[in-house]
């Protein structure tokens, strides 16, 4: 029997999963790493140490379960999205990567405007641009490192780099080069003409290819490295949200995705490449040539629990903030919190945005502050799907994902914020199935994603139903947070640190 090996690039950890052509887990390894913060709006990550964590999670695997190890027959991969990479013509890194959570390429935003017109930049990127995007975080190396912008002979996205260390051969694909920003999105190529303007070298963007794509092979240093078979066929693979629909089965539209990790969003897949006219949403290409994603993305998902937790209160688990979190009655008596720790990207894109706990009383306890932190989150992904609800999307389902999906207090805040039956999926790690579909559509095991899918994954029979009594007071809240970014956006901008 075939087996294929998923590999997921996230922002706290690499997960890997080796999984059967027909859909058993084997099993799963984690590493995990942290965030540098040399400033307090920079974000950035040492690939070689996620290289290294994604090697020993490989290696822990086939020697975990070396007789299904010996069966790969081809790897794929997950990744965090927008970030930049660079390397020199050695292929040797030249700088950290600067990630999507990094704040520090405002002024790049305005200059690319200024230069190429709002209006007709985001045109073709279907997007607006964003701080923590290849293309503003790359203006910015150029303006402010130029010694390092002239060593660059390539620029990818961090999952890019994983591959490019296990089999040799630079490259990307389309999710993730349209999450870059400086990507034609409708025709599924640079923006050759964009990059021209710019004043950017061209020769430094890869090839793009599609997700299921074969990009190359095991290399021998890898496989002394894993221990993974040289020459083991190695696909492109996508950016992490995309495979997380993938895992969960969407690629056809008519199912979104609320998915809750590091940061959060509501996404679905569509058959041309749709787009809010305001562009508070993203849309970026899908995992094959006539699919595309349409998200709202949310900065501050569980990085706010986890701030929470271990800056503020000084908790040892989320399972016990969870606990205690439910100890208070949804709403949280008043308390509402604004998740803006990372600034905003849907809908305000606003990396100046605060967070702000309103209502705050004498009664309030940190029980209340972990619930109405944990409502937060879902009101901010709620607030995307009433864009979507504003663009004339309908679904028959949504499905939760990520930390959202294993919490059950956060899957009834879902049912009960987003008013609908919130369904779930078997697999916990969605993004690695995700991967691992790609890799067996690549390697010929099934004809198409759709055909994957339908074999490899399975959702819960259970779903979590809305309590009419708790959405009243979630309604009532939901209104007063939509208010609170416009009330204090001037604030937010006059109290700005470095």
């Amino acid at each position: 029997m075939s087996y294929y090996m998923g590999v997921d690039i996230g922002t706290s950890s690499v997960k890997s999963m080796l999984i059967s052509g027909d859909g058993n887990v084997a099993g799963t390894e984690q590493v995990g790493y942290n965030i540098i913060k040399e400033r307090l709006s920079w974000a950035e990550q040492d690939m070689e140490e996620l290289w290294q964590a994604a090697r020993q999670t490989i290696a822990a695997l086939v020697k975990r379960f070396p007789g299904e190890a010996a069966q790969i027959s081809c790897i794929s991969y997950s990744g965090q999205m927008h970030g930049l990479v660079m390397v020199d013509d050695r292929g040797k890194l030249i700088r950290n990567a600067i990630i999507w959570a990094d704040q520090r390429s405002g002024d790049e935003i305005s200059e690319i405007y200024k230069v190429i017109g709002k209006d007709n930049y985001r045109n073709v990127i279907l997007n607006s641009l964003s701080t923590g995007f290849l293309a503003s975080s790359l203006m910015w190396v150029k303006e402010h490192e130029p010694e390092n912008y002239e060593k660059t002979r390539y620029v990818m996205f961090p999952k890019d780099y994983i591959r490019y260390r296990m089999c040799g051969e630079i490259g990307t694909e389309m999710s993730d080069a349209s999450s870059g920003a400086i990507f034609d999105t409708k025709k599924r190529q640079w923006a050759w003409d964009l990059i021209e303007k710019l004043g950017l070298k061209k020769e430094i963007f890869p090839e793009s290819h599609e997700s299921c794509d074969i990009a190359g092979q095991v290399s021998g240093e890898c496989e002394e490295q894993t221990g993974l078979k040289a020459g083991t066929l190695i696909a492109y693979g996508g950016g992490d949200t995309l495979m997380m629909g993938v895992g969960n089965g969407i690629i056809v539209p008519g199912i979104l995705a609320s998915n809750i990790g590091t940061a959060c969003q509501i996404s679905g897949a569509f058959d041309h490449p749709v787009y809010d006219p305001k562009f508070r949403t993203n849309t970026f290409c899908h995992v094959k040539k006539d699919l595309w994603l349409l998200m709202g993305a949310h900065l501050s998902g569980g990085v706010a629990l986890k701030w929470l937790m271990n800056q503020m209160l000084e908790m040892k688990s989320y399972d016990d903030m969870t606990a205690l979190a439910g100890t208070v009655p949804a709403g949280s008596e008043g308390l509402v919190f604004l998740p803006y720790l990372s600034g905003e990207r849907t809908p305000y894109n606003d990396p100046e945005a605060k967070g702000i706990y309103f209502g705050m009383t004498l009664k309030h306890t940190k029980a209340h502050m972990i619930r109405s932190t944990m409502e937060g989150i879902v009101f901010g992904l709620r607030s995307s799907l009433e864009i979507f609800k504003g663009l004339g999307i309908s679904y028959q389902k949504i499905i939760a994902s990520g930390g959202g999906a294993r919490s059950r207090l956060f899957l009834q805040m879902q049912a009960d914020i987003l008013n609908g039956p919130i369904f779930t999926n078997e697999n916990n790690e969605q993004a690695c199935v995700g991967a691992a579909i790609t890799a067996a559509v690549a390697a010929g095991e099934y004809r198409s994603c759709e055909e994957a899918c339908s074999r490899l994954v399975k959702l819960s029979e259970t779903t979590v139903e809305p309590d009419r009594e708790n959405q009243k007071y979630y309604e009532e809240q939901f209104a007063i947070y939509r208010e609170l970014y416009g009330h204090n956006q001037d604030l937010f901008h006059k109290n700005v640190r470095g």
